[in-house]
C-alpha cells in the first residue's frame, strides 16, 4: 500500500483541484469495514496527499452514516500523520460571515446516534485519551497563515458544536447554542478530531462558513440551495489555501506533536488485551503491546 504523510477530508471540489498531478485511487479495508469512499492520492508541487471525499463521491451518506472510524484507520494505514479537514460549517455569531473561514480550537458535542463511531477503544482494551485541546496549534497556525496568503477573510480559533443532523437546527436550538457561546455549528469533525487523537494522528479544520444557520433576522432561514451556492464560492479559496498549507506542512522541522498521544492513555494492561481486539487495533496500539 502506498504511504502518504498528509491526508485531506472534504467534498469533491477538493480532489478535482486543477493543480493536482498523477491523480489515482487507491481503496483500504480496514477492521472498522470501508471508509466513505477509495481515496484519491495525488501531487501538489511535488507533495503527495491523499484525499478522502467524506460524504462518499455524489455526496451519499448522511452525517450519522459516515463510518468515522474506518475513514481515520484507513488514514493510519496509509501512514498519514496531519489530516487537514476541510468542512461547511453555519454561523451562530454576527462576526462569521458566508464565505469567511474559521480555523476553531474547540468541540462542543451534541450528537447522540455515534457512540460506537467516536472511539477505537471498547471491546476488552479500554483508552481515556486526552481531548482539553482537540485540534493541533501547529497545524492551525499553517491553516491561518495561507488563508492569509490566499487573501481570504479566516477567524482563527472559536468552538464548532457538532451536532447530529441531518436536519438544520431549530431557531430554538440555534438562539441556545448562540446563548452559550458557540461559534460556529457543523455535524462531523467532532468523531473525526477525536479519532484521529486516539490514532495519533494531528488534526485541524478549516470551516467554510455557508450561511448565518437560522437565528438571523436579517437573513431567510438556511436552505440547501444557500449553503450550496455559498460553499461553491468557498471552494475554489479553500483550494488555493490547501495547497500552500501542504507545502507548510511538508516543510516542517517539527515532529507529529500527538505521535505518542495514547502512550499514557491505554488502562488495560496488554496481558489482559483480547488478541482479537488487539489485532484489530494493531496500526494504532500495537507499539504498545510489549
Amino acid at each position: 500500500m502506498e504511504k502518504v504523510n498528509i491526508g485531506i477530508i472534504g467534498g469533491s471540489g477538493l480532489y478535482q483541484m486543477p493543480e493536482l498531478e498523477n491523480v489515482r485511487e487507491q481503496a483500504v479495508e480496514t477492521p472498522f469495514g470501508k471508509p466513505s469512499d477509495a481515496f484519491i492520492i495525488g501531487e501538489l508541487d511535488g507533495v503527495t496527499v491523499a484525499f478522502l471525499p467524506r460524504h462518499g463521491r455524489g455526496h451519499k451518506l448522511t452525517p450519522s452514516e459516515l463510518p468515522f472510524r474506518a475513514n481515520i484507520y484507513a488514514m493510519k494505514l496509509l501512514g498519514v500523520e496531519y489530516i487537514l479537514s476541510v468542512s461547511a460549517v453555519g454561523s451562530l455569531q454576527e462576526q462569521y460571515a458566508p464565505t469567511d473561514f474559521v480555523i476553531p480550537d474547540q468541540f462542543f458535542d451534541r450528537t447522540r446516534a455515534r457512540t460506537h463511531e467516536s472511539t477505537f477503544f471498547g471491546e476488552g482494551i479500554v483508552g481515556h485519551v486526552t481531548f482539553a485541546h482537540p485540534v493541533c496549534s501547529e497545524l492551525g497556525d499553517i491553516l491561518e497563515t495561507s488563508c492569509r496568503n490566499a487573501g481570504v477573510k479566516t477567524h482563527r480559533g472559536g468552538t464548532y458544536v457538532c451536532m447530529e443532523g441531518p436536519a438544520f437546527s431549530t431557531k430554538a436550538e440555534s438562539n441556545v447554542y448562540r446563548q452559550w457561546g458557540m461559534d460556529i455549528i457543523g455535524m462531523t469533525n467532532l468523531q473525526e478530531a477525536k479519532l484521529a487523537r486516539e490514532a495519533e494522528i494531528a488534526y485541524a479544520t478549516l470551516a467554510l462558513v455557508t450561511d448565518y444557520d437560522c437565528w438571523h433576522e436579517g437573513h431567510d432561514d438556511v436552505t440547501v440551495n444557500m449553503v450550496v451556492e455559498y460553499l461553491n464560492k468557498n471552494v475554489r479559496n479553500a483550494q488555493i489555501v490547501l495547497k500552500d498549507a501542504v507545502q507548510k506542512v511538508a516543510a516542517k522541522t517539527t515532529p507529529n506533536q500527538y505521535a505518542d498521544a495514547i502512550k499514557n492513555a491505554i488502562f488495560t494492561a496488554p496481558p489482559n488485551w483480547p488478541a482479537e481486539t488487539a489485532k484489530k487495533l494493531d496500526a494504532i496500539i500495537g507499539k504498545y503491546g510489549s
